[in-house]
């Protein structure tokens, strides 16, 4: 969809798609402030339809100039790991500091905060670390018996992101409850 023909109409659309609220664009707009006409001209189709443009099109464009930044800079997934495991290595000073040459003129300090934030960033990268949370209330499962929970953990699995069947679930001896 091109601009819109009526130039108060683009620009309402212009700056509602900017954040603006539809008083704040309407008067903006050139329109005399009015509540009402704002959310009424706001609800009309083509209105709706031009926002949408105009917010797709600024994805499309600020998808293609992060694009671009990336491959100026030669941004890569392998690069990042490999920056992340060199500042691992300097933090845990595992590595020397060297000149252009290659001689060592030095050492880096240990800096452990460092290291473990390039570790954790580098686990969640390889899938290591799994989120956990809790679910339920407290004492909530006390009152249950091991097929009541395995129902529970059943029809809840799904909602929370699990797969597969429960495990069975033993008393601390090795065998079902």
């Amino acid at each position: 969809m091109p601009a819109l023909t009526n130039p108060k109409h683009e620009r309402f659309a212009q700056e509602l798609a900017s954040g603006k609220t539809a008083d704040e664009s309407y008067v903006t707009a050139g329109y005399k402030p009015s509540r009402a006409n704002a959310s009424h001209l706001q609800h009309t189709n083509n209105i709706s339809q031009r926002i949408a443009e105009i917010l797709t099109q600024r994805e499309f464009i600020q998808a293609q100039a992060t694009a671009d930044a990336v491959k100026s800079v030669g941004l890569t997934k392998a690069w990042v790991i490999e920056t992340l495991m060199e500042n691992v290595a300097k933090a845990m000073q595992a590595q020397a500091v060297r000149d252009d040459e290659g001689n060592v003129i030095g050492e880096f300090s240990y800096q452990g905060s460092v290291a473990n934030k390039a570790l954790e960033l580098l686990g969640k990268e390889q899938g290591m670390f799994i989120e956990r949370k809790e679910v339920g209330r407290p004492g909530e499962f006390e009152s249950m018996n091991a097929d009541q929970l395995r129902e529970y953990i059943a029809r809840r699995a799904p909602e929370l992101g699990a797969r597969g069947t429960p495990a069975v679930l033993t008393n601390g001896s090795g065998k079902p409850h």
